[in-house]
């Protein structure tokens, strides 16, 4: 790993250490608006808060987690990466569910109470270490398993604990676990891929590490080359910013998300969001811009009151692929993980600059203190993460207060901002 790798290793893995102080700090401006809508937060997954700053409890259980970074949710189940336990939970009710409630299967752990990598240190073969990205498709089950450089594939969801992937992808065999195969960057390997998505039939990779964007027009066989990289010239090279940042270069690619034709990549290490109006099958440039002034731009204002434009580090996006009934509008989550808030379009934008029209985690556009610098409660954030829409219902992987909050969301009736 070098330098330049180990410095970025310590930021992106920051969610596993944060702890808020036991005093505020510094509140910033605020704007006067409320801005969280009709949404609620309905669900809170993980342990409960004893009160104050103090975080929940992070030993693992069967309902207790360490810094989750990946979830998925739909009509079925509530799949999360318990990323700091190295674990894969996974809840079969997800419309039933209620707070604290215990997962019903583990992957990655042979029992709800063993923590550390590699499955306590067992193997690679059943193990995981800082799992992320979580997507299910046609009843298959996808995971990057981050920092063992690899996406792992079970031809089913399990139902059984302690399962071992079907299907490795990044790596030659289960007990592989390095960087872009032991070697040099090419188009099989891949180096921290976080964040997963299927949009319009092709499977993304946001492989972090080698700052670039993998594609397969399927789901691809452990030796098959990606269709399509974006953020590089060619699969063997790995430049920041391809050298100089632009409208088709990344630091950080975090997240993909997209629907009816349109991509977004959540470029976290540049803070913002670069956006294809039509899914792109080669390697040309972005159409669109959120988060920066242009194209040309990677600036972070971390010491200043934030806006309804402004991010740091947004390292989840996700795009509701259920459309509002009457306006046919696709609504768009940004975890904008270093403000400790979650911004949202009623609408996917297709513009470059389009503000956000909600706000969730902090009383205005302008606050971003981790749990508004007062107490951890159900509407606010430290550090979320993960993100996972379906038909109105948001899940949040609420990474340092160790849990996940589900939020029933009802963007469309402005009438009814007030404070969450």
């Amino acid at each position: 790993m070098s330098l330049q790798d180990g410095a970025a290793a310590r930021e992106l893995s920051v969610s596993l250490s944060v702890r808020p102080s036991s005093a505020p700090g510094p509140r910033a401006a605020s704007s006067g608006v409320a801005m969280s809508g009709a949404a609620r937060p309905s669900v809170w997954i993980g342990a409960p808060s004893v009160g104050g700053l103090t975080l929940p409890e992070a030993m693992p259980t069967a309902g207790h987690m360490y810094a989750p970074r990946g979830v998925w949710l739909d009509g079925d189940r509530l799949i999360v990466a318990d990323t700091g336990n190295h674990r894969v939970l996974i809840w079969n009710e997800a419309c039933d569910l209620v707070d604290h409630a215990e997962a019903d299967v583990i992957l990655g752990q042979p029992d709800f109470h063993t923590e550390g990598a590699q499955a306590g240190g067992r193997g690679s073969d059943k193990g995981m270490r800082l799992p992320t990205g979580i997507l299910v498709h046609q009843g298959r089950l996808v995971v990057a398993d981050a920092w063992n450089h690899r996406v792992l594939i079970w031809d089913s969801v399990p139902t059984r604990s302690d399962q071992a992937p079907d299907m490795i992808l990044g790596q030659a065999d289960p007990f592989s676990i390095d960087e872009n195969r032991g070697g040099n960057c090419g188009p099989l390997g891949f180096y921290w891929p976080f964040g997963i998505g299927m949009i319009d039939g092709w499977f993304f990779v946001a492989d972090t590490g080698n700052r670039r964007v993998l594609a397969w027009s399927t789901i691809p066989t452990p030796d098959q080359k990606p269709d399509l990289v974006l953020g590089q010239d060619h699969a063997n090279i790995r430049d920041e910013n391809r050298g100089q940042i632009g409208p088709k270069s990344f630091r950080w690619p975090h997240d993909v998300a997209g629907v009816d034709g349109r991509l977004v990549i959540a470029d976290a290490g540049n803070h913002r969001l670069l956006g294809w109006s039509d899914t792109p099958h080669t390697d040309v440039d972005a159409d669109s811009v959120l988060g920066q002034t242009d194209f040309v731009t990677g600036s972070e204002f971390p010491y200043a009151p934030q806006s309804a434009t402004a991010m740091r580090f947004p390292y989840a996006v996700e795009i509701d692929g259920c459309a509002r009934p009457g306006s046919g509008s696709h609504p768009m989550a940004v975890a904008d993980t270093a403000n400790n808030r979650i911004l949202i379009w009623d609408d996917a934008p297709s513009g470059s600059g389009a503000p956000a029209d909600w706000v969730l985690g902090q009383p205005d556009f302008a606050s971003n203190g981790e749990n508004r610098w007062d107490a951890v409660g159900r509407d606010t954030l430290c550090w979320p993460y993960g993100l996972s829409f379906n038909d109105g219902r948001l899940a949040i992987a609420d990474s340092g207060n160790n849990r996940v909050m589900i939020w029933d969301t009802a963007l469309g009736d402005s009438a009814a901002s007030d404070t969450t």
